[in-house]
C-alpha cells in the first residue's frame, strides 16, 4: 500500500509540473532571411537553453510558466535579449532578425575562450575586425586594418608586408605573437614566424579577425606570449552565394578574386576560393657591406606576386553537430625582412588539410601542413659571396654560378691564393607539421568547464641547407590543459581559472595559469587577470645552420676551450597581470580600457658571436659532440647563436573609445602607452656578453606613445572611414639592422650608434615612427555591384616603418565586387 501511494503522488507530482510549463520554439534568421545555423538561444533565469538547427529553427521545452529574459546570440551579430511569455501547456513562438554587429559591446566572440561569449563577458582585451570592416576594405592586404586597433604595433615593410606586434619585444624575426586561422596554427615550420601573405586564406573567405591582447597560451600553447590573432572564415550556410572582384592600384598591383558557397541540401554545402594578386614593390635596395664598403644586393627581384586557393566541405551529421574538411594552397615571390638580412623568397608554397567536428559539448581537429622551396634565398650573404669572387678576379659568369653556396677566402698576396668557403645563401624547404586537439565543455547552473588535450609534431627538413638535419629532425610537444569558469549571475561575479602543461622533445616541461575575476557593473565588466605566457625556440634558434656553420642553432649548449658551458636555449617567459574595464559610458559613448604590469624573463637573444678567436677561446663542442663532427671544417673561432639572458619590468595602458553620432556615423580613438625599467647594473641584462648592460640589446622596438583618430560613416549606398595614426618615434634594433638616432650607449664619450650611417652590417637611416593618414570610400550600385577606393598614406609622408623597407609612400588601389546568390530563393523555401 505504501509503495502504491508513494507511485500515486510521483505521478501526480510530475503532472502538476508538467501542467506547470510550456515550451518556446522559433526561428533565427539574419537580415536577408537567411536561416542561422548554431545561434544560440539562452534563458538567463532557468540556465537553459538551445542551439538553432540547419533552417534557424529551434526547441526549448519544460520551461516554467511565467515571464522570461530569453537571450539569443551568433558570432558576428548583436546579441538580443527579449522577454517572453511562457503559459503552461502551451508552446510560445520567438522569431528573430539578428542584425551584423555594428555595437562594440554586443560582439560575440569566440577566440579567447574557444566559445562563444560576449565581448564584455571576456576576461582579457579584444579587438574585433569585422565582417563589414573588411568588406568595406577595397584593398586585397586586409593586414591593413590592424593598423586601426587599439594596443597593437603595425608595421608596414613594403606593398605587400604588414605585421603586427603587441606590448614589445618587437624583432624583424618576431614570433611571439601566435596566429591561427579556423583553429589550425598560420605559422611557418621551422621559424615559428606568422604566415602573413602565405595563408592560404583569401580576403572574401573572412569572417572575422579576433584579436587578444596579452598572453593567451593556457588554451593556445607555446608562443601566444604578447597575443593571438585568430582568423575566422565564413560558413557556407551563412553566406551562401557567388563573389568575383578586381583590383587594381599603383606599383603595378593587379589582384583577381572568385569565391562560391553553396548549401546543397539539410546535410551537405561547400565553399571554393581563389586569389591572384601581384605588384611591384617600391625602389628600395639595401646596403650590403664587405668591409666598409657597401654594394647593392645582387640581382634584386622588386617583384611579388601570390596565387592562392581552397575548398571546404561541410556535413551536418546532426542538427546540433558539424564535420567540415578544408584543403587550401598558396604560392609566394616576394621580399622578406629578416633580422639577417632581407630574403628574396622564390616559389614558396605552403599546403593545409583539415578534418574538423564541431558540436554542443564536443570538438576534435587534426590538420596537416607542409612547405615548399627549392630557391629561396639571402640576398646578403648571396651578394656578399658574390663579391668575394669577383674581387679576386673570377668572371661574372661564374661568381654568379658559385655566389649560391661558396665564398673565396683569399689567402695570401697574388691572385689565386686562396680557399673556397661553403657559406650556402639557399633556403631549401620542405617540412612538414601535423597537429591533432580534442576538446570538451559543458555548464552545469553557474560552473562552465572547458577540457582539452593538443599535440604536435614538427617535421623540419631543408635539405641540408639551414638546419642540421642530415637525418631529419622530428619535434613533437602535447599540452594538456582546463579551464573553470564560475558566474553568479545575480551579483555579477565571475571567476575564472586555468591551467595547461606543455611538455616539449628538447626544451621540456612548462606550466602556463591564468587566473582572472569579473564584475558587472551597470553597463559594463570590470576585469583583473594573470596570465603567464612562453615564447618557445623555434626549430631555426635550436637547430640552425646557416651559411657553412657561421650561424649554429643553440639546442643543445657549447663548449669553449676554456671549458666555459654555454647553457642550451630554453623558453622566454611573461608573467602579466591587467586591470580593465569594458562599458558604456552613456547611450553613444564606449570604453575599452586596460592597465597592465609585466615581468619578463629568459630573453632569446639576437644572434651573438660567442668564440674569442682573438684570444684562443673557440668553440669545441655542440653538445658532446666535437664541432668539426658536426660542421665539416669549422674550427669554431666565429659561432653565432642564440643566448637566454635578462629580466625586465614592461608596463603600459591601452584606450579605445568609440562614440557614435547615430547608426550611420561613428569616430573611434585609440591610445598607448609602453614603458619599461632596465636594470643596467645587473650583468644577465648583458646580451652580448661584453661586461656592459646596452639599451640596444635588449629587444624591447615598442614606442612610448601611440595614438590614433579614425571617423566611419555608413548610410544608403556610400560607406567611407578616415584614419590618422601617430606612431612616436622609437629606436629599433634587431640583429644586423638599427633603426635608432645617435647615441653613446656606454656613456665613454663616443657615439656608438650614428644616424644616417654605417652601423655595423648594414645602413642606419633613423628612428621608425611618424604620422600616417589612411582613407577609404566605396559605393553600392545596387545589391550585387560595388566599387571601392583605398588609400594608404594619404598625405604621402615620408615615413619609414621598419627597419630593411622602403619609405611606404602613397598606395592606392581601386576595387570592384560583385556578388550574386543564383540560390537564395531556393533556399529561402527549403
Amino acid at each position: 500500500m505504501k509503495k502504491l501511494l508513494f507511485l500515486l503522488t510521483l505521478i501526480s507530482s510530475l503532472v502538476v509540473n508538467a501542467q506547470d510549463t510550456g515550451s518556446i520554439q522559433g526561428t533565427i534568421t539574419e537580415e536577408n532571411g537567411m536561416p542561422l545555423s548554431g545561434a544560440t538561444v539562452f534563458i538567463k533565469s532557468m540556465n537553459k537553453g538551445g542551439v538553432t538547427d540547419f533552417d534557424g529553427n529551434f526547441t526549448i521545452e519544460n520551461v516554467t510558466e511565467g515571464t522570461h529574459e530569453v537571450s539569443i546570440s551568433y558570432i558576428g551579430y548583436e546579441t538580443l535579449d527579449q522577454s517572453v511569455s511562457v503559459t503552461s501547456g502551451n508552446v510560445t513562438q520567438l522569431n528573430v532578425t539578428l542584425n551584423e554587429s555594428n555595437n562594440v559591446l554586443n560582439e560575440v566572440i569566440i577566440t579567447a575562450g574557444k566559445k562563444p561569449q560576449k565581448i564584455t563577458d571576456v576576461p582579457a582585451t579584444v579587438n574585433v575586425i569585422s565582417a563589414r570592416d573588411i568588406e568595406e576594405f577595397p584593398s586585397f592586404n586586409v593586414g591593413e586594418l590592424a593598423a586601426r586597433q587599439k594596443g597593437v604595433d603595425f608595421i608596414r615593410s613594403g606593398v605587400l608586408g604588414t605585421g603586427i606586434n603587441i606590448r614589445g619585444f618587437n624583432s624583424a624575426f618576431n614570433s611571439k605573437n601566435l596566429q591561427v586561422t579556423d583553429d589550425r596554427l598560420s605559422t611557418l615550420i621551422a621559424t615559428g614566424l606568422p604566415m602573413g601573405s602565405f595563408s592560404t586564406v583569401t580576403k572574401d573567405d573572412i569572417s572575422r579577425v579576433e584579436i587578444l591582447l596579452g598572453p593567451n597560451g593556457t588554451l593556445y600553447g607555446p608562443n601566444a606570449h604578447n597575443g593571438l590573432v585568430s582568423t575566422i572564415t565564413k560558413n557556407p550556410r551563412q553566406s551562401e552565394g557567388t563573389t568575383f572582384a578586381i583590383g587594381a592600384g599603383n606599383q603595378k598591383v593587379v589582384t583577381a578574386r572568385l569565391r562560391h558557397a553553396q548549401i546543397i541540401n539539410d546535410k551537405f554545402a561547400y565553399k571554393i576560393h581563389f586569389e591572384r594578386s601581384q605588384g611591384e614593390e617600391f625602389n628600395y635596395v639595401d646596403s650590403v657591406y664587405v668591409g666598409t664598403t657597401a654594394y647593392k644586393e645582387l640581382d634584386l627581384d622588386r617583384d611579388f606576386d601570390t596565387q592562392k586557393y581552397g575548398a571546404s566541405l561541410f556535413y551536418k551529421p546532426t542538427s546540433g553537430s558539424e564535420l567540415s574538411g578544408y584543403y587550401g594552397h598558396s604560392n609566394n615571390n616576394n621580399i622578406a625582412v629578416t633580422n639577417a638580412g632581407r630574403n628574396q623568397i622564390k616559389d614558396w608554397s605552403i599546403d593545409v588539410a583539415q578534418l574538423k567536428f564541431v558540436s554542443k559539448n564536443f570538438f576534435a581537429n587534426t590538420y596537416y601542413t607542409w612547405s615548399n622551396t627549392d630557391d629561396t634565398y639571402a640576398m646578403n650573404q648571396r651578394t656578399q659571396n658574390y663579391v668575394s669572387f669577383i674581387e679576386n678576379g673570377f668572371s661574372e659568369e661564374e661568381a654568379r654560378d658559385r655566389s649560391f653556396t661558396e665564398q673565396w677566402f683569399q689567402t695570401g698576396p697574388n691572385q689565386g691564393d686562396g680557399i673556397v668557403l661553403q657559406r650556402g645563401a639557399v633556403f631549401k624547404d620542405a617540412s612538414k607539421r601535423f597537429n591533432a586537439e580534442a576538446q570538451y565543455n559543458n555548464n552545469w547552473s553557474n560552473f562552465y568547464l572547458t577540457l582539452g588535450a593538443q599535440y604536435q609534431l614538427d617535421m623540419a627538413d631543408s635539405r641540408g641547407t639551414y638546419l642540421l638535419d642530415e637525418d631529419g629532425i622530428d619535434l613533437d610537444q602535447t599540452g594538456i590543459y582546463t579551464q573553470l569558469e564560475y558566474k553568479l549571475s545575480d551579483s555579477g561575479w565571475g571567476f575564472l581559472l586555468g591551467g595547461r602543461l606543455d611538455n616539449h622533445e628538447l626544451y621540456g616541461s612548462n606550466f602556463i595559469p591564468k587566473v582572472a575575476v569579473t564584475k558587472k557593473i551597470n553597463n559594463g565588466t570590470f576585469r583583473l587577470t594573470y596570465g603567464k605566457g612562453i615564447a618557445v625556440p623555434s626549430i631555426l634558434n635550436l637547430k640552425g645552420n646557416l651559411f657553412g656553420g657561421l650561424v649554429l642553432g643553440n639546442g643543445e649548449g657549447f663548449t669553449l676551450t676554456d671549458g666555459t658551458k654555454i647553457q642550451k636555449l630554453d623558453v622566454e617567459t611573461i608573467h602579466s597581470y591587467e586591470i580593465g574595464y569594458k562599458g558604456k559610458l552613456s547611450d553613444n559613448l564606449f570604453l575599452d580600457a586596460n592597465a597592465y604590469y609585466n615581468q619578463s624573463d629568459n630573453f632569446i637573444s639576437p644572434l651573438r658571436n660567442i668564440a674569442d678567436a682573438a684570444n684562443g677561446n673557440n668553440v669545441t663542442h655542440i653538445g658532446d659532440q666535437p664541432i668539426g663532427d658536426v660542421v665539416d671544417g669549422s674550427d669554431g673561432s666565429f659561432i653565432l647563436t642564440y643566448l637566454n639572458f635578462g629580466h625586465v619590468d614592461t608596463y603600459g595602458l591601452d584606450i579605445g573609445l568609440n562614440y557614435y553620432f547615430n547608426d550611420s556615423f561613428r569616430t573611434s580613438f585609440n591610445y598607448s602607452y609602453f614603458g619599461r625599467e632596465l636594470d643596467k647594473n645587473d650583468l644577465d641584462n648583458d646580451g652580448n656578453l661584453d661586461g656592459q648592460v646596452l639599451e640596444s640589446e635588449l629587444p624591447i622596438n615598442t614606442p612610448n606613445h601611440k595614438f590614433s583618430l579614425g571617423l566611419h560613416y555608413n548610410k544608403g549606398k556610400f560607406y567611407g572611414a578616415i584614419y590618422g595614426r601617430f606612431v612616436e618615434k622609437y629606436d629599433f634594433f634587431s640583429g644586423i639592422n638599427v633603426a635608432a638616432e645617435t647615441q653613446d650607449q656606454d656613456g665613454d664619450g663616443v657615439n656608438e650608434i650614428v644616424e644616417d650611417a654605417q652601423v655595423g652590417r648594414t645602413w642606419n637611416y633613423g628612428q621608425l615612427g611618424g604620422f600616417t593618414v589612411d582613407a577609404n570610400a566605396g559605393y553600392n550600385f545596387n545589391d550585387n555591384l560595388s566599387l571601392g577606393l583605398s588609400i594608404t598614406n594619404l598625405f604621402n609622408a615620408k615615413n619609414r616603418e621598419f627597419v630593411a623597407s622602403p619609405i611606404v609612400e602613397t598606395l592606392v588601389s581601386f576595387e570592384l565586387k560583385y556578388k550574386v546568390n543564383f540560390f537564395k530563393k531556393k533556399t529561402s523555401n527549403n
